[in-house]
C-alpha cells in the first residue's frame, strides 16, 4: 500500500519564481521623468537665477519707489485742508485752529491711507502681470519700494503743500485770517498701507493665478500578472 501523494498546491500559490518583478530598465517611454527633468523630484526650476531675480527685484523696488512722487501730489492735492488763524496775545503772535471740533486732521491721515491702499493694489496687478513667476527677491523688492514709495510721497505732499512755519505765515495773511495748515501726517502707521496693500494682493495672486510645477511621472507600465503555472 503506497502512502497517498501531497495535493497540488493552491492556484493562489505561487513560487519565488512566479513572483512579479518589475520591468527591466529599458528606453523612457514619452511622458515618463525624462521629460521632467528640471522638475519635481528630479531637479527643481530654478528659473532665470538667483542674481537675475535679485536685479529684477531692484529694477521693481525702484519703479515702485517713483510712484511716490504722483500719490504724494494726489495727497497733496485731495487731503482737506486744516483751517488755522493767528491772533496776537500780549504782543505775541499764537496760531489755533479754527475749528477746533473738525475732523479735517483725520482727514488728511485717511486719504493718504486710502491712497496708499489703492497704490498697493495697482502696483501688485502691474508686479505680478510682467512677472508672473514671483520669487521672494521680487516681493521683497516690492515691499520695500512700496515703503520707500510712501515716504517720498509724505515728503513730497509736505513740500507742495503749505509753509511749515505758521506764525509767518499767520503774519503774512493778518490777525484773525483763515489759513491752510501744512501737510501733516499724524498717524506714521499710513506708510505701511502701501507696502502691505501689495505684498498681500501679490501674494494672493501668485497662490491663485501663478504657474504650477507640473506633476512628477513614473515610467513604469501597468500591472501584468504573471502567466499562470
Amino acid at each position: 500500500m503506497t502512502a497517498p501523494l501531497n495535493p497540488p498546491p493552491p492556484p493562489h500559490e505561487r513560487s519565488a519564481q512566479d513572483a512579479w518583478q518589475p520591468p527591466a530598465a529599458g528606453p523612457v517611454a514619452p511622458g515618463s521623468q525624462a521629460e521632467y527633468a528640471g522638475h519635481g523630484w528630479y531637479g527643481q526650476d530654478d528659473g532665470p537665477g538667483m542674481k537675475t531675480e535679485v536685479r529684477e527685484a531692484g529694477v521693481v523696488a525702484v519703479a515702485v519707489a517713483l510712484g511716490g512722487v504722483l500719490l504724494g501730489v494726489l495727497w497733496w492735492w485731495l487731503a482737506p485742508h486744516v483751517p488755522l488763524v493767528g491772533d496776537v496775545v500780549e504782543g505775541n503772535w499764537v496760531v489755533y485752529l479754527k475749528d477746533t471740533e473738525g475732523e479735517q486732521a483725520v482727514g488728511v491721515d485717511g486719504t493718504f491711507t486710502l491712497l496708499g491702499l489703492a497704490f498697493g493694489v495697482v502696483s501688485a496687478l502691474v508686479v505680478f502681470l510682467l512677472r508672473r513667476r514671483g520669487g521672494v527677491p521680487l516681493v521683497v523688492g516690492m515691499a520695500v519700494g512700496g515703503l520707500l514709495g510712501a515716504v517720498l510721497a509724505w515728503r513730497v505732499g509736505v513740500w507742495l503743500g503749505p509753509a511749515e512755519d505758521v506764525v509767518a505765515h499767520a503774519r503774512e495773511v493778518g490777525r484773525g485770517v483763515a489759513f491752510s495748515a501744512p501737510l501733516k501726517l499724524g498717524a506714521k502707521g499710513a506708510l505701511l498701507a502701501w507696502p502691505l496693500a501689495a505684498l498681500v494682493l501679490h501674494l494672493g495672486l501668485t497662490a491663485l493665478f501663478g504657474p504650477r510645477d507640473p506633476e512628477p511621472e513614473f515610467g513604469y507600465g501597468p500591472y501584468e500578472a504573471p502567466p499562470a503555472a
